[in-house]
């Protein structure tokens, strides 16, 4: 069927006889025409210099069936094209992608994770920092208001029996005295169990019986002749270095106050109205600054005591009034006074009772803060406040709408701050108020502009105090979660650097088998291959993440999978054949025989590919190619008869090569080379089968 020129073959659709034998051609359509016999002309010759004449192509040695190859050959002229590089897979792609996206998804969450979970922790253990601190201080604001508040009630109750105890002292009296000429027996003694019931470590206490104007005189003979008695008894039981005429040296006989305006000399009460003498006080001092006693000085001549005792006697119960800032060389104080009326009735419950004295306490309030928090509790403020406005003492000026004394009480001990509000107002949400004192005196029998104060507690937390429950725990936990995370991430990417190194021998495995198909098969075959194994197995249910390229027998045409076949309407089959390959053979070990045939045939496929032939197999020393498929072209016959050329003269430089290490009869091979076109050419290009058959 085919007769093969030794030099080149151009049958095409014919035999040599018919295309070139004795014959002699113009230019290339003249061999094209002949060729064809109208049968199929090629249209697109743009290739082929038509000008050239055979003689042009002429070759030594050579019949006209040569030349006319040789016309051929140089004609068609050579297209080389450097072979691009085999990419990876593209499942191999969309799988790395896949995972790329995947590990950046499980790096964010774990960072989303991690971020969150230690944000929780330190916010719960602060909130738990915080809830310890509320609740601690909740407790020692509990404990500081019930305990004051219950101190406050003890004080007012004593005094209450105090001024019970005095009446009673002078109704046993009566039948030898009568008010206002009266003293209280043991006084000292009496006092001094009086402070320990009120809690008060150094109180002024006065017993100031009422004097009205006609009875001054009396007063003064009475202060004269019991004066002495009382003196002696305060001095045994106090213990001081005085004796009975040096005191009676400092007493006034008469009621008096000291003249500011007039160097403070001590002046005669000549008011009109009742006045208020000390009688007996505690504790008894001297004043080093002035020489007398305070015996017989009228409590009334400063208007806040006068204004208490015009209240007293409308509401006849105790009156207090506002909290005064004391300062001397050494400390300032905040100070209260407290005046308690004294009945000459010693039934409490006896109606129209008549008011004979008062009993006249001044204290400090911080002494109720002492001692209710035990030793190493944090500090906290407490604001003391009065319902009734500052007043001036002189000018009856209001300078303050609310009294208002700061103390710290850090433990058991109890500190004034200063007469203004001394808190820290980023504490106000935790302020606790409970009413100190509360007198409870009906408004209405208060004339206009009195008051009676009623006094409120107001605790707060310090700084200090909430910096001592701030530990390190919140920054030991959260580190902690951050520790385990970061040791969770460090396993995670060192499981990823082995995942990764195993991922890239697979891939590396990949891309040696996919040059393996990619040299079996070109590569929109083995795209199609790929997709219909990627096809079948997701139709199947198997899920692979070891994607072998050469194994495609799972889902074969022998399980029912259809073949790979298309029909090509036109396309060149190439037969190269070596001459005097047995005969050559036969004299050769079979490492040599490998050695030429690998030569030959690498060579024929590196200008397969750079034409774009499509190798179909090598049998023996025949090897077969088609042009045309499978992308179909209509210069197939241009491709192959190029490609034929190339082949043809790469098989003479490399059988030269080869002659020192072969033998010297290797250059003496030839080359027989066929080229048929095919009409309707069904090419199964893959089955499980046969990697490729022709029909």
């Amino acid at each position: 069927m085919f007769k093969y020129v030794e030099d080149f073959g151009c049958k095409v659709l014919g035999t040599v006889n018919e295309v070139c034998q004795g014959r002699t051609f113009r230019s290339v359509s003249d061999i094209w025409g002949t060729h064809f016999s109208g049968r199929s002309t090629i249209d697109h010759m743009s290739e082929i210099d038509e000008t050239k004449s055979f003689a042009e192509f002429s070759s030594t040695g050579v019949s006209n069936s040569g030349n006319c190859a040789s016309f051929l050959g140089s004609a068609i002229g050579s297209n080389d094209g450097s072979a691009t590089a085999r990419a990876i897979p593209r499942v191999a792609k969309h799988e790395q992608k896949f995972v790329f996206w995947s590990k950046l998804l499980v790096v964010l969450v774990l960072i989303f994770a991690m971020c969150a979970v230690a944000t929780t922790t330190y916010l719960q253990v602060v909130g738990e920092e915080r809830g310890d601190f509320e609740d601690q201080f909740a407790a020692y604001a509990s404990e500081i208001t019930s305990v004051s508040r219950q101190k406050a009630n003890q004080l007012f109750s004593a005094l209450d029996s105090f001024s019970v105890l005095i009446a009673s002292e002078a109704d046993m009296m009566s039948s030898n005295t009568t008010w206002p000429e009266v003293t209280i027996p043991h006084w000292s003694l009496k006092v001094t169990k009086f402070k320990n019931v009120i809690g008060a470590d150094d109180p002024v206490v006065l017993f100031c019986p009422i004097v009205q104007e006609n009875e001054k005189n009396e007063w003064a003979e009475y202060v004269t002749r019991a004066a002495p008695a009382w003196y002696q008894e305060s001095i045994d039981n106090e213990h001081r270095n005085y004796t009975v005429d040096d005191l009676m040296t400092m007493t006034l006989p008469f009621i008096h106050f000291y003249d500011f305006e007039n160097n403070f000399v001590p002046t005669p009460v000549s008011r009109p109205g009742p006045v208020l003498p000390v009688w007996q006080s505690y504790p008894f001092e001297t004043d080093p600054v002035n020489p007398l006693l305070g015996t017989n000085y009228d409590l009334m001549t400063g208007q806040r005591i006068k204004d208490l005792f015009e209240i007293t006697s409308a509401i006849l119960s105790p009156t207090m009034g506002i909290t005064q800032v004391i300062t001397s060389v050494d400390t300032t104080a905040a100070e209260s006074q407290i005046m308690q009326p004294i009945f000459k009735e010693v039934d409490t419950e006896a109606e129209n009772r008549t008011l004979v004295g008062i009993i006249w306490l001044q204290l400090e309030w911080v002494e109720y803060f002492q001692d209710i928090l035990v030793d190493g509790s944090e500090p906290v403020i407490v604001v003391l406040t009065s319902s009734c406005p500052k007043v001036d003492a002189l000018s009856r000026t209001i300078l303050e709408e609310v009294g208002v004394i700061s103390y710290e009480i850090n433990g058991p001990v109890a500190t004034f701050l200063s007469e203004t509000d001394a808190h820290d107002p980023s504490y106000d949400a935790l302020e606790v108020a409970e009413v100190f004192v509360n007198l409870d005196v009906d408004p209405s029998k208060l004339a206009e502009g009195q008051c009676v104060p009623t006094l409120t507690l107001h605790v707060y937390p310090t700084k200090a105090m909430e910096d001592s429950f701030e530990t390190s725990k919140s920054a030991l936990y959260t580190g902690g979660v951050f520790a385990i995370f970061t040791f969770t991430s460090l396993i995670f990417l060192l499981y990823d650097f082995f995942v990764r190194r195993r991922q890239e021998k697979v891939m590396d495995r990949i891309v040696r088998q996919d040059k393996i198909v990619s040299d079996v098969f070109p590569s929109a075959i083995r795209d199609r291959l790929y997709g219909e194994n990627v096809k079948q197995s997701k139709m199947n249910g198997l899920v692979s993440d070891d994607l072998d390229p050469l194994d495609f027998d799972r889902n074969s045409s022998v399980d029912g999978g259809a073949p790979l076949a298309d029909l090509f309407p036109s396309t060149s089959v190439v037969f190269a054949d070596i001459a005097g390959f047995t005969a050559w053979s036969s004299a050769r070990e079979p490492q040599q025989v490998f050695i030429l045939l690998e030569n030959i045939y690498g060579a024929f496929d590196k200008i397969a590919y750079r034409h774009g032939v499509f190798k179909v197999e090598t049998v023996g020393d025949c090897y077969v190619g088609v042009a045309g498929l499978p992308e179909p072209t209509e210069h197939h016959p241009v491709i192959a008869c190029k490609f034929a050329r190339d082949c043809l003269k790469k098989m003479t430089e490399t059988t030269r090569r080869l002659e020192v290490s072969l033998g010297p009869d290797t250059s003496e091979l030839g080359l027989r080379i066929g080229v048929h076109r095919y009409e309707k050419f069904l090419a199964a290009l893959y089955s499980a089968l046969s990697s490729t058959l022709f029909f």
